[in-house]
């Protein structure tokens, strides 16, 4: 009896054991939470990263999101010469500085004033027909083009980084920051935008100038020394200090990553405020005497913008825009215009947006003498020292028909400059004189007064600060029911 209680009371024991041992294997699972009602748009477009070895779920968390701080190909770094420099050889080192500050993402990763160094690469011989006209002008040592490429930048903390670079055609001029012109202050709910706006562009110009302040500017008596040599038939080839070029880099530049905040994610893409200012640079190169009306614009954020200290659209965002005017430049000296203006901005791996925008100010080479109207319309200027030049050729032109010897030099100097005032004295040929300086004189009046005006030109990576918002809702005409349209 007692055998066959043990036997029951060991059976009961273990058919409870197996039953609780299957609770055990198969606990209820509770329900997955449903997604929280202010997800981040942009962590949702973002595509899922694989499973790590640790056996995390495939979604990681937007705390662990990393993001690369690199500069990618493409990008320009401004380099400003900040000494003369005289060209001998292809192969001869040049030094300079940055003048615009590089970021990668939302950081600054290369200052303004950072050392860059580099060298020439080619000195291109000049072709027969430009050798006579210059020729012509008692000019026998014409200007060559010289290429150049920046191989090394060198950071303040006297960090090395080597880099590959190309020149952007169009660029190596002396360059000026042009601001907009002010438009009428207005009374209203925009004054305080207006503000702002007028406050970036004397920033911009403010930095600019501080940057260009950093180059060994000649003197008066350099300069003069300068002109006087380059009046000589033969005489050396200078790259003044002050020319800027875009090195536009054919490799990235990696500086690392950082963490991608949740908080940072979520402000990434919001609507800009009003007054905003955003540093962009082309990606193309625009000018007045090839673009169309309607023709597509495009440029890149070469600095992030911030909402106070939350990030709205990091460096490497884009902005699409269109030409709205323009006219190429006539004769009779009649000079190019040309307006863009970006209607849309979309941030990387992010939603494009509607904005409203403004040009407030642009990068232009001095000698187009460029002007910008309230509109950040851009037209290039005649130079009102036309006048003084054409005068003093029909002067020089004038003073030929005298006896003396020294006015057929006079003559000479006004058609050949220095070569023809030496001619002019030795030949002691009155008609002679007579004739160089009428050819001097009608130069200069159809130069100055009848040839083709000057085109305005952006070349690509031409810096810009553009005031942006977004765009106002267009307001509908509401309509009664009999159809007419209430005043």
């Amino acid at each position: 009896m007692s055998l066959s209680r043990i036997f029951c009371a060991t059976l009961f024991f273990s058919m409870c054991s197996a039953w609780a041992q299957a609770q055990n294997q198969n606990p209820p699972q509770d329900p997955l939470p449903p997604p929280a009602a202010d997800s981040d748009p942009v962590l949702l477009h973002r595509r899922p990263t694989p499973a790590p070895a640790s056996g995390l779920p495939p979604d990681t968390p937007p705390s662990s999101e990393t993001v690369s701080l690199t500069v990618p190909k493409g990008m320009a770094i401004q380099v400003v010469l900040d000494k003369e420099v005289r060209i001998a050889n292809v192969g001869q080192a040049i030094h300079g500085r940055t003048v615009e500050p590089v970021y990668a993402f939302d950081r600054l990763v290369v200052p303004v004033g950072a050392e860059v160094t580099g060298k020439i690469t080619q000195l291109e011989s000049v072709s027969g027909g430009k050798r006579t006209l210059e020729a012509l002008n008692a000019d026998l040592t014409p200007a060559r083009n010289v290429g150049l490429e920046f191989d090394q930048l060198v950071l303040p903390n006297g960090q090395h980084i080597a880099m590959q670079t190309v020149v952007t055609p169009g660029s190596g001029e002396v360059i000026a920051f042009v601001t907009a012109a002010g438009g009428e202050q207005k009374k209203s709910v925009k004054d305080v935008a207006s503000e702002k706006a007028e406050q970036a562009k004397e920033q911009a110009k403010h930095e600019w100038d501080n940057a260009v302040a950093q180059v060994e500017a000649p003197g008066k008596i350099h300069r003069a020394k300068r002109y006087l040599i380059a009046q000589l038939p033969v005489h050396p080839q200078y790259i003044d200090a002050g020319t800027v070029y875009f090195a536009e880099l054919q490799a990235p530049l990696e500086f690392g990553s950082e963490p991608l905040t949740l908080e940072m994610a979520r402000a990434l893409g919001s609507p800009p405020p009003d007054g905003s200012s955003v540093r962009a640079r082309l990606n193309a190169s625009v000018s007045s005497a090839t673009a169309r009306k309607g023709d597509d614009v495009e440029a890149m954020l070469s600095r992030p913008l911030f909402d106070g200290e939350h990030l709205i659209f990091p460096q490497g965002s884009r902005l699409k825009g269109s030409v709205v005017e323009v006219q190429s430049a006539r004769h009779l000296k009649h000079n190019g215009q040309l307006r863009i203006v970006f209607h849309e901005i979309v941030p990387p791996d992010g939603i494009e947006q509607k904005i409203a925008s403004s040009l407030e100010a642009i990068q232009s080479g001095k000698g187009q003498d460029l002007k910008l109207d309230s509109e950040g319309g851009a037209e290039a200027q005649t130079p009102k020292t036309r006048y003084l030049q054409t005068a003093i050729a029909i002067g020089l032109a004038a003073a030929s028909s005298g006896d003396d010897p020294i006015n057929g030099g006079e003559g000479g100097a006004g058609g050949f400059r220095v070569l023809g005032f030496v001619v002019g004295v030795l030949s002691r040929s009155q008609p002679l004189g007579m004739a160089m300086g009428a050819f001097g004189a009608s130069r200069s009046i159809y130069v100055h007064f009848i040839a083709r005006g000057r085109d305005v030109v952006f070349p690509k990576n031409t810096a810009m600060e553009i005031g942006i918002g977004p765009r106002p809702e267009s307001p509908t005409q509401l309509k009664p029911a009999d159809g007419s349209t209430k005043p």
